[in-house]
């Protein structure tokens, strides 16, 4: 059963009314979801609340199976206070990632952790209503596998690529031949509150909750996969803009060529520096002649997958390594723009083509530092992260669980 507390809160927030006992359980929960465990008497502190006002909160969260009593403290200093904290499996959050070529499904608790990841489910992104059944069938079976009471199920997060209004639950890129909010229809089909998010805001939040942040306040991810996508954090937050379309970083007409992007328009610069734009290179040289160990591992050239040409790039491939370093100066000149913009403490480079690591990594930072002011981006540190896209599954996971112990004031 979900529990009353998640049900108040929903009428609230549905009928707009702000009832203060939400409003601080709801403090109190976030409370435990950054910092593990506390007395009543630290809350009563920390939110300058009356302990008995304090005591009979957490009293009804304890009734409600949220919260737990966690023992006696350490403290040798007189009578020893008991610590309260999160109920781990009081309830649980699904995030999907929507990949080309597969999907990735993850399962977390109240405290973040991973109860089950499944990165390599076969599919085919299509913009079609059969690729969009497959998707709610494929979640659909993820949960009924782990025999999880629905109503315990909080929210599923559901990443694609493209222009995605989280708000609204509309989808501008992919599956948007229906009227109604994309959302809709998933939750219809699967029986669970859906919520939409772009792929690289997800996985930009997963890398910036990682701990890799450390001090930084503001930072961006750039997501180098077959298009360039970009995530902004601002003050600690996610930025969106106004309909949440910020980070359309790789749609910036940056090179004056003919090549059409996949947006239409000519010149952005995910025609020269992306994945789309790495396998195109390779592919375009081998059909004139250049020598490569792909050609040998696939007859027909046209099979080649991006993962295949970092892989050969690793294996000492000259075609292959010229190629992404081609890609790392085009991408460099982007990323110098942004420095010189936004003048962040830190830039994470992650995504498929941050694998081919200081192939990508070395003409990157030469052209940062020849396109951008020296004395801007002397303070920005660079980081190329191992992570994989896959990740972006955690990420729709710790949106939804972060954004419903949100407290606004």
């Amino acid at each position: 059963m979900t529990s009353n507390f998640f049900k108040d809160l929903h009428e609230a927030n549905k009928n707009g009314v702000a009832y203060k006992n939400i409003k601080l359980k709801k403090k109190i929960l976030a409370h435990f979801a950054t910092h593990e465990t506390a007395t009543i008497a630290e809350l009563s502190k920390t939110f300058n609340i009356s302990i008995p006002k304090i005591n009979e909160s957490i009293s009804e969260l304890m009734q409600d199976k949220l919260v737990k009593d966690y023992g006696k403290t350490t403290s040798t200093v007189g009578r020893k206070p008991n610590t309260y904290g999160l109920e781990a499996n009081s309830a649980y959050f699904v995030g999907v990632q929507v990949a080309n070529d597969h999907l990735s499904i993850c399962l977390i608790n109240m405290k973040k952790d991973i109860l089950s990841k499944n990165d390599n489910i076969p599919f085919l992104l299509e913009n079609n209503e059969q690729s969009l059944l497959s998707i709610c069938k494929e979640i659909t079976t993820f949960i009924e596998k782990h025999h999880i009471n629905k109503a315990k199920i909080l929210g599923v997060g559901i990443n694609l690529t493209g222009r995605i209004n989280y708000r609204t639950g509309y989808s501008y890129s992919y599956f948007n031949f229906y009227e109604d909010p994309l959302s809709n229809f998933f939750e219809q089909h699967i029986g669970i509150p859906t919520f939409l998010e772009n792929d690289t805001k997800a996985l930009a939040y997963a890398e910036f909750s990682s701990g890799i942040l450390k001090e930084a306040k503001d930072a961006l991810f750039i997501n180098v996969d077959n298009g360039i996508g970009l995530g902004i954090l601002i003050d600690n937050k996610l930025y969106y803009g106004k309909s949440g379309f910020s980070g359309e970083f790789g749609h910036i007409p940056i090179f004056d060529n003919d090549i059409i992007c996949k947006c239409g328009k000519k010149g952005c610069l995910e025609t020269e520096a992306s994945g789309y734009a790495l396998r195109r290179k390779v592919i375009e040289e081998i059909k004139k002649g250049a020598t490569s160990t792909l050609t040998k591992k696939f007859p027909d050239i046209n099979d080649v997958k991006l993962s295949d040409i970092i892989h050969a790039a690793k294996k000492d491939d000259n075609l292959c390594i010229e190629a992404i370093n081609y890609i790392g100066d085009r991408l460099g000149r982007g990323v110098a723009a942004l420095i010189n913009i936004f003048n962040p403490e830190l830039i994470i480079v992650g995504g498929v083509v941050a694998k081919s690591d200081e192939y990508l990594s070395l003409p990157l930072k030469n052209a940062i530092n020849k396109y951008s002011l020296s004395t801007v981006n002397r303070d920005t540190k660079i980081i190329i992260s191992n992570h994989t896209d896959d990740l972006a599954a955690y990420g729709a996971c710790l949106l939804l669980r972060d954004r419903l112990l949100e407290v606004t004031e």
